[in-house]
């Protein structure tokens, strides 16, 4: 089986998904963001794997479901929290993060067989999965990350180490409040990400200025 592992920051208001301000407020964002995040750990916690683990960057909270470990991130820039991340474990290992809650069963399953690496992208340019038959922190030190060529760097880093890629789907990562309307209207139609569906639905219903819209 996989290790499955996750990267991501405790929901704490001013410090997660900022860039949902506005429309939102700093503890609805921080509650759209504690919604993804519990969408992502139930699948971890429901999906079959060797070792789930969290990557946290702050201090778990009662969000937090049994059967996941919590490891504290480790480093400056998040090339280096991954690659830490990383070096803890062995053995096969997908890693994601905590801005898709419309992941499903089908994209945590990996199949290492004929591949000795498995990408996800992200539709701003960016990853959000990463998958590796031997979780080699050198991969993934030094990719310039948060910029919309990180996951081209990262897919050409992996191919030129000479590793059997396999590419994952596609997925719009929840970054700004049109991200987060479209993520949760994938979540509403597929039955994934419940949580965060059904926030964001409560949230953006009380808005004064409708979420996506531009302000200033």
């Amino acid at each position: 089986m996989t290790n499955l592992l996750v990267v991501a920051k405790s929901p704490v208001p001013g410090r997660v998904k900022t860039r949902l301000c506005p429309p939102f407020t700093p503890a609805e964002a921080a509650a759209l963001a504690e919604a993804a995040l519990r969408d992502t750990l139930d699948l971890v916690v429901a999906a079959p794997a060797t070792r789930r683990v969290l990557a946290l960057e702050g201090e778990p909270g009662p969000w937090l479901p049994a059967g996941i470990e919590v490891r504290p991130q480790r480093g400056a820039g998040l090339d280096e929290r991954i690659a830490n991340a990383l070096a803890d474990l062995t053995g096969p290992t997908l890693l994601v993060g905590m801005d898709t809650p419309q992941l499903t069963m089908r994209h945590l399953t990996v199949d290492f067989a004929n591949h000795d690496a498995w990408f996800g992208p992200a539709a701003d340019g960016g990853f959000w999965g990463l998958g590796l038959r031997g979780p080699d922190p050198a991969l993934v030190l030094g990719v310039p990350m948060s910029r919309d060529d990180t996951g081209a760097v990262q897919l050409a880093r992996l191919r030129s180490a000479g590793l059997r890629v396999g590419l994952l789907p596609v997925l719009r990562d929840v970054d700004t409040a049109a991200d987060a309307g479209a993520v949760a209207a994938e979540c509403a139609a597929t039955g994934a990400g419940r949580r965060f569906a059904t926030a964001y639905d409560a949230l953006s219903a009380a808005l004064t200025v409708p979420a996506g819209a531009r302000v200033g």
